[in-house]
């Protein structure tokens, strides 16, 4: 064999077994890399949506299907990040007590679920009636998407912002659920709502949060300052 002949075959060694270790960290490490993704989606999210386009996000019709929402998985999240640019961003949700800051997303897809919280009604309106959002639980991270929601407290608060205005409520109830409590996502007569419901990621029960109005105040830089990522 000739020395170029050897040359090229420890290349060609050398590179399969670059190629098999590549293979076997993202194997390896496959959940911090997906959780890594679902924040940085997350972040560039909040940091890029402008108010123009939550307007023109907020007229588009969007899908409730809850029978197609899956587990977060690689498969999801990689999808995710294809189609990210262009998720119906409408908003923000910030709760500062427990670091909680995200994107809120029109409609209930697995897309929408992957980057910050989910719309579960097609006429919800911010400050009015109950404002329900999805977000997925993470079992090995508990500060992506809703996870950080085991640590609120009653008396803390959710802030939602469309960036026109800034709502701020007061949480009041904090309750482990079943998955059929979907009468959490109907209004309450008289009362102008927040409620935040996990989507457990292969748990059987749901976490969900509730919080009364409490201000209602113009977006400004200053009132805005708290849905900031960094």
């Amino acid at each position: 064999m000739s020395g170029v002949s050897k040359r090229l075959k420890r290349i060609l060694i050398n590179t399969l077994i670059g190629v098999l270790l590549v293979v076997g960290l993202i194997l390896i490490f496959n959940e911090p890399i997906k959780n890594w993704a679902i924040k940085e989606m997350g972040q560039q999210r909040i940091e890029q949506v402008t108010a123009k386009q939550v307007t023109k996000n907020e007229k588009k019709k969007t899908n409730y299907n809850y029978k197609k929402i899956k587990s977060l998985g690689a498969k999801e999240v990689a999808h995710a990040a294809t189609n990210q640019g262009n998720l119906p961003i409408i908003g923000k949700l910030s709760i500062p007590s427990v670091g909680m800051r995200l994107p809120v997303v029109k409609g209930l897809s697995n897309d929408a679920l992957s980057v910050g919280g989910a719309t579960m009604k097609s006429d919800q309106t911010m400050g009015k009636g109950n404002y329900a959002l999805a977000g997925h639980y993470m079992l090995n991270d508990g500060t992506n998407l809703f996870s950080p929601l085991d640590r609120i407290r009653i008396g803390d608060s959710i802030y939602l912002t469309n960036l026109k205005k800034v709502y701020q409520y007061q949480v009041n109830w904090k309750q482990v659920v079943d998955p059929t409590a979907t009468y959490l996502v109907n209004d309450v007569a008289g009362k102008k709502i927040v409620t935040l419901i996990t989507c457990a990621d292969g748990g059987k029960n749901r976490l969900a949060v509730r919080g009364n109005l409490v201000k209602v105040q113009t977006a400004t830089t200053k009132t805005l300052a708290r849905f900031q990522t960094k």
